[in-house]
């Protein structure tokens, strides 16, 4: 499992006085490619364990064209959250990476999980 402490010791990772939707963002771009995480596991390095709606709702404001990697966050389950038109963005930018989906959309975390 992801530790908070130990992310935040990295040295261009530091949080003292940020915002969480900064946090966020951070950690988003920490994410490396071909990786995936979950919105619980981003609200915990934060240091909200329990905002893990809230991370969607950061993602959910991105500017159009942003270069945080949004599409690596994933539901508790390894699941795409995104319905339509954002679910196959989703999807086309994780296989991009070489992330495997199944059918139903679902990443296996066993194996593409981030870990810090």
């Amino acid at each position: 499992m992801l530790s908070a402490r130990l992310f935040l010791r990295r040295p261009n990772m530091t949080f003292h006085d940020d915002s969480f939707p900064q946090r966020v963002l951070q950690i988003l771009a920490a994410i490396p490619p071909g990786k995936v995480t979950t919105y619980g596991d981003v609200a915990r390095l934060a240091g909200s364990p329990r905002a893990a709606r809230q991370v969607g709702g950061v993602l959910k404001r991105l500017p159009e064209g942003s270069k945080i990697p949004w599409h690596r966050v994933l539901n508790r389950h390894g699941h795409i959250s995104l319905i339509g038109d954002g679910l196959m963005r989703q999807r086309d930018a994780l296989e991009a990476e070489g992330i495997e989906i199944s059918d139903a959309g679902i990443v296996e975390l066993k194996r593409y999980r981030w870990e810090v």
